[in-house]
């Protein structure tokens, strides 16, 4: 089990969400992969991807990519055992260039609270180093950092 568990209240559902950020600003492929069902489904921008092995080498291609990698991401809308998230993160690539990406994800939890179904939209573009919005260090982000709201994001 992965508390806190469908059917989803406000609370709840804001707590699911900053417990996927903070696992995913760990850049940890093996622990996220383990928040998915061994079967769980995904549509990553065009990719599509099947199970904790698919998932978890995604994601260590991905953080190989996407370097100093910060992510924030915040409760849209939830009903029963679905949430909607918007987000954004930022990295920068091989050659120093920071990237801004921002999305939208519907995620599809089973009884477990495991996470089966996860449908993400993402676009990006370049930023100067001068306008990162994300600087705490490395890792969870600290509570009293804005949010994606806070941001006008």
């Amino acid at each position: 089990m992965r508390p806190p568990l469908p059917p989803f209240t406000e609370a709840t559902a804001i707590e699911k969400v900053r417990m996927a950020e903070d696992a995913w600003n760990s850049r940890d492929p093996a622990t996220v992969a383990l928040a998915y069902t061994p079967d769980s489904q995904w549509r990553n921008r065009a990719e599509f991807i099947s199970g904790r092995p698919e998932i978890e080498a995604f994601l260590t291609r991905k953080w190989a990519r996407e370097l100093d990698y910060r992510l924030i991401k915040e409760v849209w809308a939830f009903r029963d055992n679905r949430i909607a998230v918007r987000f954004a993160y930022e990295y920068h690539d091989d050659s120093g260039t920071w990237l801004r990406a921002y999305g939208n994800e519907n995620w599809e939890f089973d009884a477990d609270g495991l996470m089966r179904r996860r449908i993400a939209s993402i676009n990006e573009h370049p930023i100067a180093e001068a306008e990162r919005k994300f600087r705490w260090p490395l890792g969870r982000r600290p509570d009293d950092h804005p949010g994606l709201s806070d941001l006008d994001f």
